[in-house]
């Protein structure tokens, strides 16, 4: 590399504890805030989809032309990534009338996609290797799939096979245990099980926000979205106040 350049350092955190916290905690805010701007707000599905989405492309547009990680730009697109990933999800079932196994098999295309572009380009998938543009940029797409799929399947197991969403989240909590044990003890390659990971903690996270908001009588703890929304976007700021000050997720670019 030219001495002379101003590189970007890796674009994103290291994969921590702290991470997985926040980004299950993101995952639940997505869900509880849709439903909270859509129904308590009285916004409706179109005008939420695009308020989120223009503030989504600003956002993101702060990350993308920042040269290094920021935690609260990075973790903010992650949380309106999340809530847009669930939109794109509720507009295709509610407006358009898609089934939610339909709209599953479709994100999962589109993810696969990504990963065979994103490899075919740049010879890896790896997260610690962000420090391109071109390389952002499918990060964040695959991110994007990963919401919009992980909505879908916790959707359809939750409501579509009727499970409910305490059976749901102990279903993808018990497959995300099975990956963490196949990585540690099974040699699972460690970019594979991040990715697997990444999407499982998305319906898992899904799951959790609906069992602690929805009413009683649908299976929930009654919460509500706003108290659910509101406990978890002060977890998260917390944490991220703590990872801004400590740098303890910085890593380096390989």
């Amino acid at each position: 590399m030219n001495s002379t350049a101003k590189p970007m350092l890796n674009k994103v955190p290291e994969v921590t504890l702290y991470f997985w916290i926040i980004k299950i905690m993101a995952t639940t805010v997505g869900e509880t805030a849709a439903d909270y701007l859509i129904f308590n707000l009285k916004f409706g599905l179109t005008n939420t989809s695009l308020i989120m989405g223009g503030l989504l492309l600003a956002v993101l547009g702060l990350q993308v032309l920042s040269r290094r990680y920021i935690p609260w730009i990075y973790w903010l697109v992650v949380v309106l990534l999340s809530i847009f990933g669930t939109l794109i999800t509720d507009n295709l079932s509610d407006n358009f009338g898609v089934a939610l196994s339909t709209t599953t098999m479709i994100f999962s295309i589109l993810l696969v996609a990504t990963f065979a572009g994103w490899y075919s380009s740049e010879r890896t998938l790896s997260i610690h290797s962000i420090f391109t543009r071109k390389r952002e940029l499918f990060y964040w797409t695959a991110i994007l799939f990963t919401f919009a799929l992980g909505t879908a399947a916790g959707d359809l197991v939750a409501e579509g096979l009727h499970l409910g969403y305490a059976v749901s989240a102990l279903i993808f909590a018990g497959i995300i245990a099975a990956v963490t044990a196949a990585h540690y003890w099974l040699k699972l390659n460690a970019v594979s099980a991040f990715w697997i990971g990444y999407i499982l903690t998305r319906p898992f996270g899904a799951s959790c926000g609906d069992l602690l908001s929805q009413a009683r009588a649908a299976g929930g703890f009654g919460l509500g979205t706003v108290g659910t929304s509101a406990i978890f976007l002060i977890v998260i700021a917390a944490l991220v106040s703590f990872l801004s000050i400590s740098k303890r997720d910085v890593t380096e670019a390989l």
